[in-house]
């Protein structure tokens, strides 16, 4: 069974950093683009940055440009998101997504993803 498991949400003062993993079970995320998404409740699901298989094409949303970074480890297929400078309204429901067919990232990272997690929540509040 394919699956994308992300982990590393929590709660974190504002201010904080946290970093979230998104790795596989049942298949390598080498050949795959991976989008980070979240949705706060009452809220649409939002791209919040996104990173190609060979790491070349990236993109952030404008809320989290500067403070989110992601990186992808293909030799322990995982990538990361790694969040600093957290506010209050960065609270909400991490999800990974995968897809082999995207090779570039233009202005969002929407796709119709081949493969979801079950999400991490992150909460930021002090």
């Amino acid at each position: 069974q394919l699956q994308l498991v992300e982990s590393g949400g929590g709660l974190v003062q504002p201010g904080g950093s946290l970093r979230l993993s998104c790795a596989a079970s049942g298949f390598t995320l080498d050949y795959y683009a991976i989008g980070w998404f979240r949705q706060a409740p009452g809220k649409e699901r939002e791209g919040v940055s996104c990173i190609t298989s060979s790491g070349r094409s990236t993109h952030y949303a404008d809320s989290v440009k500067g403070r989110f970074t992601i990186s992808r480890d293909n030799a322990k297929s995982t990538v990361y998101l790694q969040m600093n400078s957290l506010k209050p309204e960065d609270t909400a429901v991490y999800y990974c997504a995968a897809d082999p067919r995207i090779t570039y990232y233009g202005s969002s990272c929407a796709y119709n993803y081949a493969y979801w997690g079950q999400g991490t929540q992150v909460t930021v509040s002090s």
